[in-house]
């Protein structure tokens, strides 16, 4: 599975160099891991409903570049560890997805996906994140639709992924996509 999905992704140094719209840069990990039944999953987190920014919203963990920070890819591993306790050495970096930007927050979001080991027990930083969600891909795969949602007011029609009562959509689901059309499905 990992030489499957590595020959499958962009080169992080090369994907980190691609430009996109956005004044602010990010970096964010699509953490992967495969289960005792060989069910692919990916790791996201929903935001608190009281946050500022993207308020109850599902996304991947990362943030914005820090000037600290040698790198996109160093940047989303930072923000991982800050955001649910994952190490940066739990992570084997194997590949990127092509950057994303926003509308609204004008941001250039750069992912990274990584491999990391199943079972691993979440440290949260309740500030930020509500919650941690391990979904499985193939789920997350047939939970697509176009919907009409509301933000501020404002009715539009977006691409989504369902999973249960999860909604991903935005830029999160601009990633999902980007990744779902690379990684090998259910019995591949």
């Amino acid at each position: 599975m990992r030489a499957a999905i590595r020959g499958t992704l962009l080169d992080p140094d090369a994907a980190a160099r691609i430009r996109v719209p956005g004044a602010k840069q990010a970096g964010v990990l699509v953490p992967l891991y495969v289960d005792a039944d060989a069910t692919l999953h990916a790791v996201f987190t929903r935001r608190h409903d009281d946050l500022r920014r993207h308020p109850g919203e599902i996304s991947f963990p990362g943030g914005r570049r820090d000037p600290g920070d040698a790198d996109l890819r160093a940047t989303a591993l930072r923000e991982t560890h800050e955001e649910i306790g994952l190490p940066a050495d739990a992570v084997d970096v194997v590949g990127a997805l092509q950057p994303t930007p926003t509308f609204v927050t004008n941001y250039a979001i750069y992912p990274f996906v990584g491999l990391i080991e199943p079972g691993f027990a979440w440290a949260v930083a309740h500030a930020e994140v509500a919650q941690v969600l391990e979904l499985p891909l193939d789920a997350v795969r047939a939970g697509y639709a176009r919907r009409r949602m509301v933000r501020r007011g404002m009715p539009f029609r977006t691409d989504t992924y369902v999973v249960g009562e999860d909604v991903i959509w935005g830029a999160t689901a601009r990633i999902v996509a980007d990744l779902l059309d690379r990684v090998p499905t259910a019995g591949a």
